[in-house]
């Protein structure tokens, strides 16, 4: 499956399962890890899009809003505000779950949950996202599948990490000029 992947796309997937592996929440591979492991990148195409569209500073906000999303079991910001319309107040429900059954109960951090064999897998969503890259890539008609591929997977799927991306600045268009060509900075 991964033989289209170049080493920047290769080391995304080995760090988003060092997230999961390393207690960085769940059990299986999500797009959040995803996400995460490609903010620890440099030098490679989706990282310098991700600074040339100003996240290079900015990606410890990024972190902490996926850390947001992660404490109300995945809900996006969008979806708490729109909770918090109908009058349900997400933290106050988050909070009173973490007073109750502790930190981290709605993120699925605790590693009391129960057998789990000790090997992550992809989530729904992860491979979801990597099937994106492909036809991604296959629409820009790279021969090979990138970090920036996978970055562009993200940001064109609902979820939390599409929308801490755009909040951020950092949409498919935005991705897409600055990788393609069309803005004032072109990845290399």
């Amino acid at each position: 499956m991964f033989e289209r992947f170049t080493k920047d796309a290769r080391s995304v997937v080995k760090g988003a399962f060092e997230y999961v592996e390393g207690g960085g929440g769940g059990q299986v591979v999500e797009p959040e890890h995803l996400l995460l492991a490609l903010l620890d990148r440099e030098g490679s195409r989706g990282s310098f899009a991700l600074a040339a569209l100003g996240l290079g500073e900015r990606r410890e906000s990024v972190r902490q809003a996926l850390g947001a999303a992660r404490r109300r079991a995945g809900l996006s910001q969008a979806e708490a505000d729109a909770l918090a319309g109908l009058g349900i107040d997400v933290e106050e429900i988050v909070a009173r779950v973490e007073e109750v059954h502790g930190v981290g109960a709605m993120a699925g951090d605790r590693k009391d949950k129960g057998w789990w064999s000790g090997r992550a897998s992809f989530g729904r969503g992860a491979k979801d996202v990597l099937e994106r890259s492909l036809r991604v890539a296959l629409a820009q008609r790279d021969r090979h599948i990138g970090d920036e591929h996978i970055l562009l997977a993200l940001t064109m799927r609902p979820g939390v990490p599409a929308e801490v991306l755009a909040d951020h600045g950092v949409t498919y268009e935005s991705l897409v000029r600055v990788l393609y060509g069309g803005g004032e900075a072109k990845a290399g």
